[in-house]
C-alpha cells in the first residue's frame, strides 16, 4: 500500500466527494418533488395527466440513468438546447430519481384506508386540508423505507456521472488509475469515500424512520 500517494491524492477526493454530495442532493431535492408530485396525481386520478405521470414513469424506470446523461448532454445540443454537464447530471438524476420517489409515495397513498379521506371530508375538511393533515403525514411515514433506499440508491448512481466528464468520485479514481497506475489505492479511497457519503444516510434512515412510526403507521 502506497501510503505516500494516498496522502498526495486524498485532496482531489475530497473535492470530488464535494462535487458528487453536491449534485446529489440537488438532484434527490428535485426528484422527491417531482415524486411527491406525480403521487398525488395518481391518488387523484387527475385525467389525461395521470395518463402522462404513468408514462413517464415507465419511461424513466425501464432506461437506464447512462442513456439518459447521454441523451441530454449529446442529444439536446442537436437540437439547439445546449447546457453543461452538471446540469444534465442534476436533471437526469431529478428525471430518474423522481418515478422512484413516485412509486415510494403512492404505495403510501394506497396504504392509508379510503375511510379517513372520508371521515375527514364529513369534518369539514377541504381536499388541501385533507392531504396536508391526514392523509400525507401518514402517506410519508409508510414510505420512509423505500424513500431512504431510493435515496442510497440515486447517490450511487451518481457513479455514472464520470461518463459525461464531470470530475466525480469515480471519474477521479479512474483519472489516476489511469495516470500512475496505482488501481488498490485509487479503489480504496473510492470506496472510503462512498462509505464516508452513504453510511451516514443509511444510518440516518434508520433513525428516522424509528422517529415516524407514530399512531400505528410506518410499521
Amino acid at each position: 500500500m502506497n501510503w505516500e500517494y494516498i496522502h498526495k491524492f486524498l485532496p482531489l477526493y475530497e473535492k470530488a466527494a464535494g462535487l458528487t454530495i453536491k449534485l446529489g442532493v440537488i438532484g434527490i431535492l428535485f426528484a422527491i418533488i417531482i415524486g411527491l408530485a406525480c403521487a398525488v396525481i395518481q391518488y387523484y386520478k387527475i385525467p389525461v395527466i395521470r395518463t402522462i405521470v404513468a408514462i413517464y414513469i415507465e419511461l424513466s424506470r425501464n432506461t437506464p440513468l447512462l442513456v439518459q446523461l447521454f441523451f441530454l448532454y449529446y442529444g439536446l445540443p442537436k437540437v439547439g438546447i445546449s447546457t453543461n454537464a452538471e446540469t444534465c447530471g442534476i436533471v437526469g438524476l431529478a428525471f430518474l430519481g423522481g418515478s422512484y420517489m413516485a412509486e415510494s409515495f403512492r404505495s403510501g397513498f394506497e396504504a392509508i384506508d379510503q375511510i379517513q379521506e372520508e371521515s375527514a371530508m364529513s369534518l369539514g375538511m377541504n381536499t388541501y386540508q385533507t392531504m396536508r393533515y391526514v392523509i400525507l403525514p401518514q402517506a410519508v411515514s409508510i414510505s420512509v423505507p423505500a424513500f431512504v433506499a431510493n435515496i442510497i440508491f440515486l447517490l450511487k448512481e451518481t457513479s455514472v456521472f464520470s461518463a459525461i466528464s464531470l470530475m466525480d468520485l469515480m471519474f477521479t479514481a479512474k483519472d489516476l488509475i489511469g495516470l500512475y497506475y496505482k488501481t488498490t489505492e485509487s479503489l480504496i479511497l473510492l470506496v472510503v469515500f462512498y462509505l464516508l457519503i452513504l453510511l451516514p444516510v443509511s444510518m440516518f434512515g434508520t433513525w428516522f424512520e424509528r422517529r415516524v412510526r407514530y399512531a400505528g403507521f410506518g410499521t
